[in-house]
């Protein structure tokens, strides 16, 4: 898929979605939003992508919403899917964030709503939303208190002040910190790594981290087991089984 604001591109078995609107800093509207949806929607549904690399043009990740585009009326969320069509959707694939420049407001939300990030070590990661009346309300106030320890993120929400992309890998917000220009590749090396894995066992996986957040741990177990009672029926499992037998790679099918 290739518009004039988001391009998607297959590597392998991994689909690379690029937010390209470098002139307004990668920000999201409402044709951005939509285009996002229909890009995570295209992942989920092709059964040989195994993946995802969420990025932006140009040396930018995304300065978030557009401020000039909601002050005429559009919004960029989407219902049941939050901003940008991605920070509330519930995915069974992996989705990278690799990150360059500015990951800021609904922005760093994006990166936060993926499984992974990739930073390069001088991208900007903030949540600026104080600083004009609003609050981080595509995922950034609920979800960045469980990632890093409280006072930190509370810094984040109630300053605006971002930090380094050097700062967010010791802070444990990036799985991986790259010189400038390389979080793509090294988000592609990633999924290149998670694509080699069960797809359903990376689903399962997703799921019961769902299931657990919040909730008492019996509950969480109850989850668990109706996933790995379906888990244990599937054939990918008896291929994973064989294939460690012998000594060989598995050959998955997600069935």
């Amino acid at each position: 898929m290739s518009t004039t604001d988001v391009r998607t591109h297959r590597v392998g078995t991994t689909l690379l979605i690029t937010i390209d609107r470098p002139q307004a800093r990668n920000s999201v509207n409402a044709a951005v939003a939509a285009l996002l949806s229909k890009a995570l929607d295209e992942l989920e549904a092709d059964p040989g992508l195994r993946a995802g690399v969420l990025t932006g043009a140009d040396g930018t990740f995304s300065a978030g919403m557009d401020l000039k585009a909601a002050l005429r009326g559009e919004s960029p969320n989407i219902p049941g899917r939050g901003f940008g069509g991605v920070t509330e959707v519930e995915r069974t694939k992996p989705l990278i964030a690799a990150v360059e420049g500015f990951a800021v407001g609904g922005g760093f939300e994006l990166a936060l709503a993926c499984d992974l990030i990739v930073a390069a070590e001088d991208a900007h990661f903030g949540l600026p939303e104080v600083t004009r009346g609003l609050i981080a309300a595509g995922g950034g106030v609920i979800r960045l208190p469980k990632r890093i320890p409280y006072h930190l993120a509370m810094e984040f929400l109630l300053t605006g002040e971002p930090v380094s992309g050097r700062r967010a890998g010791e802070l444990g917000l990036a799985n991986r910190v790259v010189p400038t220009g390389q979080a793509v590749n090294e988000s592609l090396l990633r999924a290149e790594q998670l694509a080699a894995n069960a797809p359903l066992a990376l689903a399962a996986v997703k799921t019961v981290v769902r299931a657990a957040d919040g909730v008492p741990e019996a509950d969480a177990f109850a989850v668990q087991r109706t996933v790995m009672d379906t888990l244990m029926a599937s054939a990918d499992v008896r291929e994973g089984m064989t294939a460690f037998a012998e000594h060989r790679a598995p050959q998955w099918t997600g069935k």
